[in-house]
């Protein structure tokens, strides 16, 4: 079966079922509509979403197939933008900023193996992640889909829990971006730079979709050159080949291994640093999000997922490797420093003094935070109009209007964003802390369930007489990758416990300090708890058996095993540097 072919047999059963109403086309609309430069484009756009009645009538298996199938939020992203999105999306803070603590908390040793564990687990979610994006690119993504596979009471604590995590990290990055730039100049004060970056994030949000993906896919750009560069630099430097007025004028190698050693910490200090890994690769399921907002994600999904393993390889991996080279464990920026002043990147080029690099990285740390303010505003609106659409959230939250923007949604994410101004006070530290800790440990909760839903799909899947063969795409781990990532998963919570009862330095002699450090480790499973027991209370569902989940709405493959058995045989016969490229960047 030829590609075309395959493509336009995918594109027939996309069509949905025969008599399907008609829906809003907003190819009709003036061009300052669709981009969201007019007063028209705030109005709702008419269709499904918001219990709009579809144009022709139907009945309720047509409005509900309907919607699954024809989500109002646009498809307006491209393969170009879903690549970078997977690729350099979620490069930021946690890497640029988060490995310097990191590095000083746990050793350079410490920091490799987190980062490589972190990332086995995420190659794992991702790959499950994108078997199931791919056949159901449903709007509001891996909510929706445990919404139907686990349990629409469980479904409903993990989607306000994500919401809640965005909401949250928005004013924590925009605070970043603040300290980020007085690294030039303290004259300003840093209230300043918070409404600066503020306003940008909400010019951003105004071109919805496009503006979140075009920012996305230049800043990822920028934010590659800058750890390619990085990593050529760092092993030039690390051979002795850096300025003769710096460090590295003369070959450094394992040095830093050896005095003051790979762990700084030991144990304690190794467990600590996993929540931080963790956290700087949150945002790589965006890419699940942002199906439904992809023309083919048939074509363009499978490269996006496989080029999350070559970022964790080449791009973290590498680089945190060369820093553990270049950057002593007990370095004082690292200890003391904060924003960019604690970044092991800038400390790297201000200790091999090349002049305008230390700027340069700087300025892609700014681009970087700002990159995932724009993120947080596009994950957590997206999830609270999923939770809108399925009766979890105000019915307001639904609106969509005729640019894609789920207006309402954007607003209350957006909202959140004064809460950076507390950095400004006294207090600010304490209650910030504690805002972050009501969503630490979401990540790894997100990550979980998408493993569930795999596990859960998979087995409806076989339980309903279906074959994998019939899956256009599937996880290289199949189930038991998900099962590796479960079980990676409940090794890094181990972990967190024992580094919440056991910290770095001892434990404080005051029992408050105690309580309240370990309850900030762990607010977020209470929360979590709290979040399940009121969608049950309202809802009172039960996950269904495997024979009773709905394999049919909102699936955009209905390909035989005899027709992928042609289109695998077609494409087997391909010469053998195209096979190759396929299976290692493509699909």
């Amino acid at each position: 079966m030829s590609k075309e072919k395959f493509n336009s047999e995918v594109t027939s059963v996309d069509s949905g079922p025969p008599h399907q109403p008609e829906f809003y086309d907003p190819s009709k609309e003036t061009i300052w509509t669709r981009i969201g430069l007019s007063l028209e484009s705030f109005k709702r756009a008419p269709g499904t979403t918001g219990g709009q009645t579809i144009a022709g009538g139907g009945n309720l298996e047509d409005f509900e197939r309907a919607k699954a199938d024809n989500p109002m939020l646009q498809q307006k992203m491209k393969p170009r933008h879903l690549k970078m999105i997977a690729v350099g999306g979620s490069i930021g803070t946690g890497l640029f900023v988060g490995s310097g603590g990191a590095l000083h908390t746990g050793g350079p040793a410490a920091l490799v193996i987190a980062w490589i564990i972190i990332g086995i687990m995420l190659v794992n979610v991702t790959q499950a992640l994108g078997e199931m994006s791919i056949l159901y690119p449903v709007s509001g993504g891996f909510y929706t889909l445990a919404n139907r596979f686990l349990d629409p009471s469980f479904a409903f604590a993990m989607g306000w829990n994500y919401v809640l995590q965005w909401a949250v990290v928005l004013p924590l990055e925009i605070t970043v971006a603040g300290i980020t730039v007085q690294y030039w100049t303290k004259e300003v004060h840093i209230a300043a730079w918070i409404t600066v970056f503020w306003v940008l994030i909400m010019i951003l949000s105004v071109f919805g979709t496009l503006g979140f993906a075009e920012e996305e896919f230049w800043s990822s750009c920028l934010k590659l050159l800058v750890v390619v560069m990085f990593i050529f630099i760092g092993i030039i430097c690390i051979c002795g080949g850096g300025p003769k007025t710096g460090v590295y004028s003369e070959y450094i190698g394992g040095r830093y291994w050896s005095d003051p050693g790979p762990f700084a910490h030991g144990f304690p200090g190794l467990c600590s640093v996993f929540v931080t890994a963790a956290f700087s690769f949150a945002g790589t399921e965006l890419v699940g999000l942002a199906a439904s907002e992809t023309p083919n994600p048939r074509e363009t999904m499978p490269a996006a997922v496989k080029g999350t393993f070559w970022r964790i390889t080449i791009i973290y991996i590498t680089s945190l490797t060369i820093i553990g080279l270049l950057i002593p464990y007990n370095e004082e920026r690292l200890l003391g420093g904060k924003g960019a002043a604690a970044s092991p990147f800038v400390i790297a080029m201000d200790r091999a003094h090349i002049k305008g690099l230390n700027h340069f990285v700087n300025v892609t740390i700014c681009v970087s935070v700002l990159s995932i303010g724009l993120s947080c505003v596009y994950a957590g609106s997206r999830t609270l109009t999923a939770l809108a659409e399925t009766g979890y959230a105000p019915r307001i939250f639904s609106y969509v209007d005729k640019s894609s923007r789920p207006l309402f949604s954007v607003i209350a994410i957006l909202m959140w964003a004064p809460l950076a101004y507390v950095n400004t006070k006294v207090v600010g530290n304490l209650v910030f802390n504690w805002l972050l800790a009501m969503s630490g440990l979401s990540t790894l909760f997100t990550w979980g369930s998408i493993c569930l839903c795999h596990i859960r799909f998979r087995r409806a899947w076989q339980v309903q007489g279906h074959s994998v063969e019939e899956l256009p795409y599937q996880a290289f781990g199949g189930i038991w990758g998900s099962v590796l990532g479960l079980v990676l998963i409940g090794l890094v919570l181990i972990a967190q416990f024992y580094s919440a009862l056991w910290p770095v330095g001892g434990m404080d002699p005051d029992p408050k300090v105690v309580v309240s450090t370990f309850f900030q480790s762990w607010l977020a499973i209470p929360i979590m708890l709290l979040f399940y027991a009121i969608g049950f209370a309202w809802k009172r569902t039960l996950p269904k058996r495997a024979h009773e989940i709905d394999l049919d709405t909102g699936r955009k493959s209905w390909l035989t095993v005899e027709d992928m058995r042609k289109w695998h045989a077609e494409r087997a016969a391909a010469p053998w540097h195209i096979r190759t490229y396929r299976k290692l960047f493509s699909h």
